[in-house]
């Protein structure tokens, strides 16, 4: 007898192949039945008549390396269909760490994914030195979806360096060999990966460049050849090549991955992938470089968005138009309510509307420079700069822009900026897509998408908890690509592979992503007609009182992990199966 039965529904196994009607059993946490073979009765049944029945999602790019040590739920991607998330990316994170370095690690983490410190430093457990430690301590505590460790580079240097790792020191060999034999620790104690962070953009809360931004190819190969031996592992690399620097910094950045690549003994390795205004060709010469490594054997993905890559904007986010000028920094520490209230006086908006920002990044800011070009160039980034809506649209029209509605309206554009934020009591959100859309729509996406070399991933889930809630992407990738875009459909047969089978497999997990006898049974069942996006809250459950965006989806019947469901109608059920994943094992 089987423990659950999973009846009726169109099952889209994660092959790749056409969805077919039939039952799936489950027992002990395991499928161990599909379609004409599920014969026998069970202890509960699922009735899943009108649904697709999926595997589980696997999500590669996640932060919740703090949260993970308070917080059992680990929302948003729980209830956006994710069943197993790897964390560690961007070369952030908070093992190894020194008792004395815990608050640099915080600020670092701050800074790059923009989560309160003050969360943090009250919400996260600490009890670990070392990065076996650290998966120890987690691996102790219920957890709704299984998850996997990746090692950051900040914080190995940190550990290994200390003062002399944020002074924009060259790593001696001394310092090398340490962090190759700490990692190869990690690694033989089941982490899945090394992930480092080169982007000019990211900075520690007080405005520092991160530890590993500018370290060496040396060392970069140096550290890389932990994996040297190993039949697991994966490398994970996020840079803007030098961007700010001009397009001829490209082959030179480049080549220093490729060098950890090759010194990490053929292990797989992806690179975070996107389109920037100021080099929009970039990302082609990314795939096209990786084609030639894979060509060569090695096997390297680009990790992709399925969506415009931005900020969410408004009173309650951390970022919104204004926040620089000096009007409204007079009010800033006001409540809500009562800023809302002063900025409905006609007499405090015409005074805004005619005023400069004042700079919000440079020294001491963790604010990336293009902040401060976003607010002192409001009219022009106007063109891109969206309402969200109550029905979330992420592929808006010029016509649907704050340019566009000005223009029509023959009024300020700064002035319609004004009045939108102040709807819904102030709580109104905006949305300015940084990356991915040069060409206002998300053509490229597509491209990238169906590029072989690509991977979901990107979602950042747990980060940037102010300004964006993008761990929806697997719901978004689903909806818009598979269902409502008139242009540029992609199977959902395919889009189910690639963020279930494609993911898992990338990083070496071989037990999960498809519907198959032996598989975990870690499974989706979704009512694909009418799934659908939420319009983002912003929640105050953080510690110390930090808040953060938040994105609920209708249409998920049941998300399973291991066979217990952690999920019903889009809300988690108090079940804990999720477990440490360990590489290897």
């Amino acid at each position: 007898m089987y423990d659950l039965k999973i009846k009726g529904g169109t099952i889209i196994d994660g092959t790749g192949a056409e969805g077919f009607r039939g039952d799936v059993g489950i027992k002990d946490g395991t499928i161990v039945a599909v379609g004409d073979e599920c014969t026998e009765s069970a202890e509960k049944t699922l009735d899943a008549n009108g649904a697709v029945v999926t595997p589980g999602f696997t999500d590669v790019h996640t932060h919740y390396d703090g949260q993970i040590s308070w917080d059992s739920d680990l929302m948003p991607s729980s209830i956006h269909g994710v069943t197993t998330c790897a964390m560690g990316s961007c070369g952030v994170g908070f093992a190894p760490v020194r008792p004395n370095d815990q608050e640099r690690l915080i600020e670092l983490m701050e800074g790059v994914e923009d989560i309160p410190g003050s969360a943090l430093s009250e919400g996260i457990t600490w009890g670990w030195e070392t990065f076996p430690q650290y998966m120890d301590a987690l691996a102790k505590m219920p957890h709704t979806i299984d998850f996997a460790c990746q090692v950051p580079h900040d914080a190995l240097r940190v550990y290994v360096m200390g003062e002399r790792a944020v002074a924009e020191e060259d790593a001696t060999d001394e310092d090398i060999a340490e962090m190759r034999r700490l990692l190869r620790l990690a690694l033989e104690a089941g982490a899945i990966g090394f992930s480092t962070g080169r982007s000019d953009n990211h900075r520690s809360a007080k405005g520092e460049w991160t530890p590993a931004s500018e370290a060496t190819g040396k060392e970069l190969a140096g550290v890389a050849e932990a994996f040297v031996g190993l039949k697991h592992g994966v490398l994970q690399a996020v840079s803007d090549f030098d961007i700010l620097h001009g397009d001829d910094r490209f082959d030179g950045e480049f080549a220093l991955l490729e060098g950890m690549l090759r010194a990490a003994g053929g292990r797989p390795m992806s690179i975070s992938t996107m389109q920037r205004d100021h080099s929009v060709n970039q990302w082609k010469w990314i795939f096209e470089r990786a084609q030639k490594l894979n060509d060569e054997g090695y096997d390297v993905r680009c990790q992709v968005a399925p969506r415009g890559i931005g900020v969410i904007l408004g009173l309650t986010a951390t970022f919104h138009p204004f926040m620089g000028f000096p009007s409204y920094k007079k009010i800033s520490h006001l409540p809500l309510e009562e800023q809302v209230k002063a900025m409905r006086d006609p007499e405090m908006k015409a005074r805004m509307i005619q005023e400069k920002s004042e700079p919000v990044a440079g020294d001491g800011s963790m604010l990336p420079p293009l902040a401060d070009f976003f607010l002192s160039n409001l009219n022009m980034v106007a063109m891109r700069l969206f309402e969200l809506g109550e029905d979330p649209n992420y592929e808006p029209s010029v016509q649907q822009s704050f340019a566009a509605k000005a223009s029509f309206a023959k009024e300020p554009v700064l002035g319609v900026i004004y009045d939108a934020m102040l709807q819904n009591d102030g709580e109104a959100l905006l949305y300015f897509p940084v990356y991915n859309y040069s060409g206002m729509n998300l053509d490229v996406c597509h491209e990238m998408l169906t590029h072989p070399l690509s991977i979901p991933g990107l979602s950042d889930g747990g980060a940037h908890v102010g300004t964006i809630c993008d761990a929806n992407f697997p719901t978004f990738l689903m909806t818009h690509w598979a269902r409502d875009r008139q242009k540029g459909r992609i199977p959902l047969e395919q889009i189910i592979k690639m963020q279930a089978h494609d993911t898992a497999r990338f990083i070496g997990l071989t037990d999960r992503g498809t519907i198959a006898k032996g598989q975990r049974a870690d499974i989706n069942v979704i009512d694909f007609d009418n799934l659908k996006l939420e319009h983002p809250v912003m929640q105050k459950d953080l510690p110390a009182g930090g808040q953060r965006l938040m994105q609920y989806a209708k249409g998920y019947v049941a998300t399973m992990v291991a066979g217990q469901t952690i999920a019903e109608g889009g809300r988690l059920t108090g079940a804990y199966p999720g477990q440490l994943v360990r590489a290897g094992a």
